[in-house]
């Protein structure tokens, strides 16, 4: 099973086991980390799912929609490597992404 590592707010990095089609935010959801609130349920209509990405993982993305990048400049913690996880599909192909969740807005 591919693995996410999860860097929380505070410091802590997790590893996460992540079923092959759920998005990054469905990963972590179900992991256990409930710094992600994904008010929206993943429909990319909000940023509450805003991660950064590792900058040596981030080639590894497809390239944002235009909604997700409009969502995002709506954040204060937005930067060259972030991303909204909901709209991430996770896959063997993404095996040790390294995520950090973002500041709280």
């Amino acid at each position: 099973m591919p693995k996410l590592i999860v860097v929380t707010r505070e410091g802590e990095e997790r590893e996460l086991d992540g079923e092959s089609g759920l998005s990054v935010m469905e990963v972590i959801r179900d992991g256990g980390i409930d710094e992600i609130l994904a008010l929206c349920g993943g429909n990319c209509s909000c940023a509450t799912c805003h991660v950064h990405v590792d900058p040596i993982d981030f080639a590894k993305l497809k390239p944002m929609s235009e909604d997700e990048n409009d969502l995002l400049d709506s954040t204060t913690d937005r930067d060259a490597t972030s991303r909204l996880s909901c709209q991430i599909l996770f896959g063997p192909e993404l095996d040790g992404l390294r995520v950090t969740v973002a500041a709280e807005d």
